[in-house]
């Protein structure tokens, strides 16, 4: 299986990284992952609403370009459904069943465009509440490898 997380934004945080390198060494066993950090588009006035869609619109362009259209497609996203570890693993399983890949969609600061959402085959809330995007990466990694230790049979998820 191959994973591509494409995410809006870097990370800088050196203990987020450790943690995303750690549980990446663990996926390693079961999918190969590939990140793709793209550039946040510069917002000057955070209350102006078109400057926010022209933003969201630019960073669509950037990740339609990246996202594989033979994977199964995730975008995060607040609204998305939410599923407990058991229903997510059997959504990723089933997901991948045709192409073996999985490609997972972090939005900038403002979120996702209505165009990236509507690419993509679900729309997954990871909780009602807001997490930085540097951490979710981190929450990510974790959840992408509960997943595979739960299709897989393993002892991780308990």
């Amino acid at each position: 299986m191959t994973i591509d997380i494409i995410t809006v934004g870097s990370l800088k945080e050196d203990y987020l990284q450790k943690g995303i390198d750690e549980y990446q060494k663990r996926i390693s066993a079961y999918a190969r992952v590939q990140v793709t950090e793209l550039k946040e588009a510069r917002v000057a006035n955070e209350d102006d609403a078109t400057a926010v869609a022209r933003a969201l619109d630019s960073e669509a362009e950037k990740i339609l370009a990246r996202l594989p259209s033979d994977a199964y497609r995730i975008a995060l996203c607040v609204e998305g459904k939410q599923y407990d570890s058991v229903a997510l693993a059997q959504l990723i399983d089933e997901g991948c069943a045709k192409s073996g890949k999985l490609a997972l969609v972090i939005g900038s600061s403002h979120g996702l465009s209505e165009q990236v959402k509507r690419a993509c085959d679900v729309r997954l809330s990871v909780s009602k509440l807001t997490f930085p995007h540097q951490l979710m990466r981190l929450m990510l990694t974790e959840i992408l490898y509960r997943s595979l230790t739960i299709t897989a049979g393993k002892r991780y998820h308990k």
